[in-house]
C-alpha cells in the first residue's frame, strides 16, 4: 500500500494497512540536529510530504532565518524578534500597531500570484506520499500578527469597523490561497489558528462561530469542491469547537489531544473526523522516557484506533525533545 493511498483509506475509514507516520521537525531541529532528523525519517518515513513552493514561500529558505537571534521584516510588514536560535519568534512591531497605516496598507498579493504552479505540481507527482499544501489560509493569527495579540482581543471585544475591515481583507487574501492550492496537484490543503489556551477558547464560542467559522466554511468549500481533503491544525483545548469543525467539512483536526479528554472526543467524535496526532509535547515528550511516551501512545491508540482509521501518528520534534523519545512516538504505534 502507497503512502497515498494509505491515508486516504485512513481519511475515509476504509482500512489502512497501518496507521500513517507524520512528523513535524521544528526549525531547531532542521538546523542543528539534522543528522538526528535523518536518522529518524531513514527508519520511520513519513507517508504525508509537502511540496516546494518556487518562488521561495517555505522550505530551507523559510527555516534559514531561524538560525540567529535578531528581528527579519515578514511579507505583511510586521518586525519579528528571534531571541534563541532555531526557535520561532514573535511579532514586535505590529504593521497595523496604529489604525492610521490601515488605509494604505495591502496583503503581499504577489506572494500568490508569482509562484509556478508546475513546480509545486512536479513535486507530486513524483512521489507515492500524501501530499499536503504549505500552511494556507490562517486568519486569526494574521490578524494578531497585524495588530497585537493584546489590541486584536480589544478589537474583537468592541467590534470595530477597522477589525472587521481588516479580517475582511485578510480573508480575501486567504480565499486566493486556498484556491490556488485547490487548483494545484496535492491531495489535501492545510488551515490553521491556534485557539486554544489549555483549559477554553482564547475567545467566547458564540464569538468564534459568529466571525471565523464562517470564513473556515468557505475555505473547506472551495477545497471540497477541488476533491481535496482539508487538514486543521489548532493548539490548546478546542474540544468546544470540535462539532463546528466537524460540521464544514474539516477531514483531519491536529490538536493538543492530552489538553483535552481523549476518552471524551472518542466517544463523541471517532469515526466523524480523522484525528491527525498528536502525542503531549508538554511533559511526555519533552520530560517523560521512552516509556512514559509509549503509554501515551497507547492511550491515543486505544481511545481512538479501530482498525478503520481515523488515526494519523504525527508527532513534533522540538529542541527540548531526545530522539529517544521522538523515535519511540513511532515504535510504539507500529
Amino acid at each position: 500500500m502507497t503512502s497515498r493511498e494509505r491515508v486516504r483509506r485512513t481519511l475515509t475509514f476504509s482500512g489502512p494497512d497501518r496507521v500513517p507516520f507524520d512528523l513535524w521537525a521544528l526549525p531547531y531541529i532542521s538546523l542543528f540536529r539534522k543528522k538526528e532528523l535523518e536518522s529518524l525519517q531513514a527508519k520511520y518515513p513519513s507517508d504525508i510530504g509537502r511540496p516546494e513552493l518556487s518562488p521561495a514561500g517555505g522550505g530551507e529558505d523559510e527555516i534559514a532565518k531561524y538560525a540567529r537571534p535578531g528581528t527579519y521584516l515578514d511579507e505583511w510588514g510586521n518586525v519579528w524578534q528571534i531571541a534563541e536560535p532555531g526557535v520561532v519568534g514573535e511579532v514586535k512591531n505590529p504593521a497595523l500597531a496604529d489604525w492610521s497605516a490601515l488605509g494604505r496598507f495591502q496583503p503581499p498579493w504577489d506572494l500568490i500570484k508569482k509562484r509556478d504552479p508546475g513546480h509545486a505540481n512536479r513535486c507530486c507527482d513524483r512521489t507515492d506520499a500524501f501530499m499536503l499544501s504549505s500552511v494556507c489560509a490562517r486568519p486569526f493569527e494574521r490578524l494578531q500578527f497585524l495588530r497585537g495579540t493584546e489590541s486584536v482581543f480589544m478589537d474583537l471585544a468592541y467590534d470595530t469597523p477597522e477589525v472587521r475591515k481588516t479580517l475582511a481583507m485578510i480573508h480575501e487574501y486567504y480565499l486566493l490561497d486556498v484556491a490556488w492550492w485547490a487548483k494545484s496537484n496535492v491531495d489535501a490543503v492545510f488551515l490553521m489558528d491556534d485557539w486554544g489556551t489549555n483549559q477554553a477558547l482564547l475567545i467566547s464560542p458564540e464569538m468564534w462561530r459568529a466571525i471565523f467559522k464562517p470564513l473556515y466554511r468557505e475555505y473547506c468549500e472551495i477545497i471540497h469542491k477541488a476533491g481535496k481533503f482539508v487538514f486543521f491544525h489548532s493548539d490548546g483545548n478546542i474540544e468546544a469547537i470540535y462539532p463546528d469543525l466537524i460540521e464544514i467539512g474539516v477531514d483531519a483536526l491536529n490538536s493538543q489531544l492530552f489538553c483535552m479528554d481523549i476518552e471524551r472526543l472518542a466517544a463523541q467524535y471517532r469515526g466523524k473526523i480523522t484525528f491527525w496526532g498528536e502525542i503531549d509535547r508538554q511533559h511526555v515528550l519533552p520530560f517523560g522516557s521512552a516509556e512514559d511516551v509509549g503509554r501515551a501512545v497507547q492511550r491515543v491508540r486505544k481511545a481512538l484506533w479501530d482498525g478503520r482509521g481515523g488515526v494519523i501518528a504525527q508527532c513534533e520534534w522540538g529542541k527540548d525533545n531526545s530522539l529517544e523519545n521522538v523515535e519511540a512516538v513511532f515504535a510504539a504505534w507500529l
